[in-house]
């Protein structure tokens, strides 16, 4: 693979990308100093994340981590965790990583999310992790994976995220 030069994404943020990067690595990967998980779940309060019972648990070595209870808040009809559920936690851990990767100039919206629902979870608990792909300064894209408390896969996916000005008005940390 040809070598591509590291760039700062924020202040304090190292990471390596490029349309030659099949994958962001961990050794190219920093999360900003500041970045912390009471950070995130402090973002959480009044959200959808808090009405589902989204927590962050993890900030690891170029991975995000975050649980959801599987109970009447995330059911579907028919007992089982919602495909909707899976997707929003998708979403939270991307979303949430790549807001800390653009940094507080900037923030990050959807622009494509898909998700493969491969097993049923009645109850307990699932977990997402969200590894990297691509950090542009325009674009980045996130792959994330839940698993059940067996540690099996429920649902992969990926999001496609734009980053963007910060608004002036917004409110958000």
């Amino acid at each position: 693979m040809p070598t591509v030069a590291n760039r700062t994404c924020a202040p304090g943020v190292l990471a390596r990308s490029g349309s030659a990067d099949a994958v962001v690595t961990a050794t190219a990967f920093r999360w900003p100093d500041e970045a912390t998980v009471e950070l995130l779940n402090a973002r959480s309060a009044g959200t959808l994340m808090e009405t589902l019972g989204i927590v962050f648990t993890q900030l690891g070595d170029g991975y995000l981590r975050a649980t959801m209870p599987v109970d009447a808040r995330t059911h579907q009809p028919y007992g089982l965790l919602h495909g909707g559920a899976s997707v929003a936690l998708g979403e939270t851990l991307g979303s949430s990583a790549g807001a800390l990767m653009a940094g507080r100039d900037a923030a990050v919206v959807g622009l494509e999310i898909n998700a493969n629902h491969l097993r049923a979870v009645r109850s307990g608990t699932v977990t997402g992790t969200t590894r990297p792909l691509h950090l542009g300064r325009s674009t980045q894209v996130w792959e994330y994976q839940i698993e059940d408390e067996a540690g099996k896969a429920v649902c992969v996916g990926r999001i496609t995220l734009a980053v963007l000005p910060k608004p002036p008005a917004s409110s958000r940390p």
